[in-house]
């Protein structure tokens, strides 16, 4: 496409996902699980052509040879995805609808009751790369939220994405409802990218999931509200009056259970009255794996005696660093407090977890470590939408304003005041 046809496309989908919005505002809870348990249906149904369509966008790729093992394994559409696909529209649909429901009524000296009712944000723009069944997540979870959207994959997933977006459309038809509810944009021209985030007439939100730069672009270019995170710098603490049995087992699985995750453990912090009987055991795991440890001068003293250990010297930047591989930065700290400014200072505000007995310590950190999620002896493994209830996520949110830490259902909504009265006027 050129430029203006681009251009056109764009203001296009919007103006029909406006419309869609409206309908999709006023849809029941029934209409909107039907749709979602068709849409299950249907995934289950076509997995033959969804396959067809997958092996087109891998044999490109492999052919382009522009994609990594990893890319290209987050690019295949398997049977075992397409069904966890169904049944995650399958816990939505079985979900409360959270739409209109109305909250905090209290009655006023004048007669008239205030309160809150939760509503649809609109319309959100959904960018993404590589993995085709974001399509999915985001469509079901704009349905259940009684939103429109207009999703941008990845030009390696376009026949995948496309083969996707044709069924939720079938979907909605099928239970009464709009199918330009879910549009796909139909290019791969990345100018596309730059008209979707600067529509605010017709997008109300910019959703983001990719890697920094195409995030820091959108951040930068966008003129309507993105919820986004940058990096995924987790840190484990573990404190001095700490089960040693659990912190070992967390601290392992926060770091090693999956690498490439933005809420695995990257910063492990060990306060010095533990960190001699904590360090070489937590080192013998990390050997064993060939994790290799950044450590400043006091841990290494420790870490380095560990048989087979992988120990370097930590440098500034891998205190803010986000690894995503057999990678930790270790630091041993005076206490809780020297761990809170530590992580307040270096955090990319994600995920945040201490392993203590004292219960002021675990009060204290949940207070004051500035994050959009904050535990206490749980792996950081466990900041995801569906561990957390939600079912589904969209993407995780480190923003402090509407939605913060993994978003779901409700953080697609935002909330409206409304006032019932019987006749009452304001003297």
């Amino acid at each position: 496409m050129n430029a203006s046809t681009v251009a056109e496309t764009l203001y296009r989908l919007g103006v029909q996902a406006r419309a869609a919005s409206r309908a999709m505002a006023r849809a029941s809870a029934a209409d909107k699980a039907r749709a979602l348990r068709e849409l299950a249906r249907l995934l289950r149904a076509r997995g033959q052509p969804l396959a067809t369509a997958n092996q087109t966008d891998l044999d490109r790729a492999r052919a382009a040879g522009d994609l990594s093992a990893p890319m290209l394994d987050r690019l295949k559409l398997t049977p075992a995805i397409i069904e966890t696909c169904a049944q995650g529209c399958e816990q939505l649909a079985a979900m409360p609808d959270v739409v209109g429901e109305m909250s905090g009524l209290r009655q006023q000296p004048s007669g008239i009751r205030v309160g809150q009712m939760r509503v649809p944000i609109g319309v959100f723009g959904m960018i993404y790369e590589s993995r085709p069944n974001v399509t999915i997540e985001a469509a079901s979870l704009s349905i259940k939220s009684g939103n429109a959207c207009i999703l941008r994959g990845g030009s390696e997933a376009l026949a995948s994405n496309q083969a996707l977006a044709a069924l939720v459309r079938e979907a909605l038809e099928q239970a009464g409802l709009p199918p330009d509810a879910v549009q796909l944009v139909p290019t791969a021209d990345r100018a596309a990218v730059g008209y979707l985030i600067a529509m605010p007439d017709y997008v109300d939100l910019i959703i983001p999931r990719g890697g920094r730069g195409l995030i820091e672009r959108i951040s930068r270019e966008a003129k309507v509200p993105v919820i986004k995170h940058l990096d995924g710098n987790c840190h484990t603490y573990v404190d001095d009056s700490c089960d040693l049995d659990l912190a070992v087992t967390v601290t392992d699985n926060a770091k090693t259970q999956k690498y490439s995750p933005c809420n695995a453990t990257e910063s492990l912090l060990v306060a010095r009255g533990v960190a001699g009987a904590f360090l070489p055991r937590i080192g013998v795991v990390f050997a064993a794996k060939g994790v290799e440890m950044r450590c400043d001068a006091e841990s290494k003293a420790i870490l380095q005696t560990v048989p087979g250990a992988h120990v370097a010297d930590a440098t500034e930047a891998d205190w803010s660093a986000e690894y995503l591989a057999p990678v930790i930065s270790i630091k041993v700290v005076a206490g809780v407090d020297d761990a809170i400014a530590h992580i307040n200072r270096y955090s990319s505000h994600h995920t945040d977890a201490i392993l203590t007995r004292d219960h002021d310590h675990a009060q204290r950190f949940l207070r004051e470590v500035d994050s959009a999620s904050v535990m206490v002896n749980a792996s950081t493994r466990f900041a995801d939408g569906f561990e957390y209830g939600l079912s589904a996520e969209i993407g995780i949110s480190t923003d402090k304003f509407h939605a913060r830490g993994p978003v779901g259902v409700e953080g697609l909504t935002s909330l409206k005041w409304v006032v019932l009265g019987q006749g009452q006027v304001r003297g």
